[in-house]
């Protein structure tokens, strides 16, 4: 039996388990659209901005673990998906984007709302496709899922002509993929792994370093055997967050920019660092001469262009974590780290980085502090970039992978609303915090009405100071308190709720927190809580662009602020 290319499309993704698709019509897409309807079991999540549909695919494939699919029509549909494709390819998400294109005779003569979509996207997709024959449709949705979901996962990107989708031919859906050039290294070499081993018998002062990578290779229960067996205390990136319980006594927090004083002197102070499924970011080092300078550097990952990228590495492994650590644990042998640990609970006692102050105002930190405590920290916690984001990070504690979802490398403000839409999407039973700042949340607000009509309920808490607060901080810190382009007006976001068709409140006063998240929370739809809080509040610790992790600055409202960490360079630890 014939189908079109339409069909065909929607009959694999439904062979490869696609359960939804956010996505925005146009001209050239008219043909699926009109297909659609066919297949009950896609769900098609309209959104209001394809930048939403990336995002909101993105959080869905975080938030679950499968791969994320976008669609968007060709020309400025296509385009408007490239914020969120880049945003994925850092932060390596598995996502399938689906584009239309003008059809085939009108391709390079700049018909109506063409552009090289496939051209634009070369920098930040592992690889996309530009289909120019319907009998190559299914070989390439096939391989557009199998790249995305190994190796070092990421977004693929597929342009499909406007005829494409109406010609017809028989479907064959492959069972497997062939890709010759295509050979992720799964398994680490045993010399190597052997070589750690006894380094990490000789250290004395360990530290594991984790990322993401651990959560894509699910790896988090070996990572817990090799630090439990060893007593090795454990740091985190940003995106690793998760990886290893915080409540664990081995667990210091995250490192670099914005991480906790402690965890940075612990690596600046180490003998060894285990590093895996990072890609040591500048944000997570600093100072990329001064980041662990008394230490030698083993580092685990599955793509090999990252190892010796930005850090100097002693024992490179190239593998996925979770293979690369079940052998790891096989020869590494249980030892304590006593005195070095103990080390550790010192500089967290001495340098307590997530107390927060006693103040009349409304602080940011207390917010998410008590969205923690009010959701026991059952939820998943969605942010854009800034301090909304840091403050999540730091003030809402994380024992299970994927309960962070937030824009690291590409730094996008808005990913927020859509990727939280998209997580609660895929996890339904789950609590969903969106965690937003004021100005993140006004870049993507329109989903809102998204949010509305599909009736996702994910609660939304805006971190409202009235300024770009990132921005304002790096103002008040290196220019000399010149806020030029940051103070920001906004609207009345409990209103722009209402009119969108969803329960808004102002909370202004401490007190008025834990009523207004309680009944956030016992409300069955989305929710929105517009938080005004102290406007010039900065986030700390900070450690200054261009510094070493050492010289961490700390709160001054807290205690005398301290300019670099201790050193145990004459220590018999």
């Amino acid at each position: 039996m014939k189908l079109t290319g339409a069909q065909i499309l929607c009959e694999a993704l439904l062979k490869e388990g696609v359960e939804v698709i956010f996505g925005f019509p146009g001209g050239v897409v008219l043909p699926l659209y009109d297909t659609l309807p066919q297949y009950s079991q896609l769900r098609h999540i309209l959104v209001r901005h394809e930048q939403g549909a990336a995002h909101a695919a993105d959080g869905y494939s975080r938030a679950t673990g499968k791969v994320g699919v976008c669609l968007a029509t060709s020309g400025p549909g296509a385009t408007n998906l490239v914020t969120g494709i880049a945003n994925a390819y850092l932060d390596s998400s598995p996502m399938v984007a689906i584009t239309g294109q003008v059809a085939r005779p009108f391709i390079g003569k700049d018909g109506f709302q063409e552009v090289d979509i496939t051209g634009i996207t070369v920098p930040i997709t592992k690889h996309n496709y530009l289909v120019l024959d319907v009998n190559d449709l299914a070989r390439v949705v096939k391989e557009s899922f199998y790249l995305a979901r190994t190796g070092r996962p990421g977004p693929v990107l597929i342009d499909i002509p406007k005829d494409v989708f109406i010609e017809q031919t028989d479907f064959r859906y492959p069972e497997k993929v062939d890709l010759p050039g295509y050979k992720p290294t799964i398994e680490g070499h045993p010399t190597q792994i052997k070589k750690a081993a006894k380094a990490i018998s000789e250290s004395k002062r360990p530290v594991i370093l984790a990322g993401r990578g651990i959560i894509l290779s699910d790896a988090c229960e070996e990572l817990k055997e090799l630090a439990e067996t060893s007593q090795m205390p454990v740091v985190t990136t940003l995106l690793g967050i998760g990886c290893f319980p915080e409540s664990h006594v081995l667990s210091f927090g995250m490192i670099g920019m914005h991480g906790m004083a402690y965890a940075n002197f612990a690596v600046s102070n180490a003998d060894l660092i285990i590093a895996i499924g990072m890609r040591f970011d500048d944000r997570a080092t600093g100072k990329v001469s001064a980041f662990a300078p008394k230490a030698r550097i083993i580092h685990i990952d599955i793509d090999p262009a990252e190892i010796g990228k930005n850090v100097r590495v002693d024992m490179p492994i190239v593998g996925d974590a979770k293979h690369v650590l079940r052998e790891l644990n096989k020869l590494v042998g249980r030892r304590l780290h006593v005195e070095w640990v103990k080390q550790l609970d010192t500089w967290r006692e001495e340098h307590p980085s997530v107390t927060i102050r006693e103040s009349e105002n409304l602080l940011p930190q207390f917010v998410v502090r008590k969205i923690y405590e009010v959701t026991g920290g059952e939820a998943i916690v969605v942010t854009g970039v800034g301090q909304n984001q840091m403050w999540s990070a730091q003030h809402f504690w994380y024992d299970k992978p994927g309960k962070l979802i937030s824009s690291g490398g590409l730094g996008t403000m808005g990913f927020e609303l859509p990727a939280a839409m998209g997580a609660k999407v895929g996890c339904p039973d789950e609590t969903v915090w969106c965690i937003a700042g004021d100005g993140g949340i006004q870049m993507t607000i329109q989903e809102l009405a998204t949010i509305v009509q599909e009736n996702i309920a994910v609660k939304i808490a805006i971190i409202n100071n009235g300024y770009l607060g990132m921005v304002r901080q790096w103002q008040d810190l290196f220019y000399q308190k010149r806020y030029v382009a940051t103070p920001l007006s906004g609207p009345d976001f409990v209103k722009i709720a209402e009119a969108y068709g969803l329960p808004g409140l102002r909370v202004k006063t401490r007190r008025e927190v834990v009523p207004a998240l309680k009944k956030a929370m016992a409300y069955k739809g989305a929710f929105l809580i517009d938080f005004q809080v102290e406007p010039e509040e900065n986030v700390y610790p900070m450690v200054p662009p261009g510094a070493g992790l050492a010289e961490v600055i700390e709160d001054p409202q807290k205690k005398p602020a301290r300019s670099s960490a201790p050193d145990l360079t004459a220590s018999s630890i």
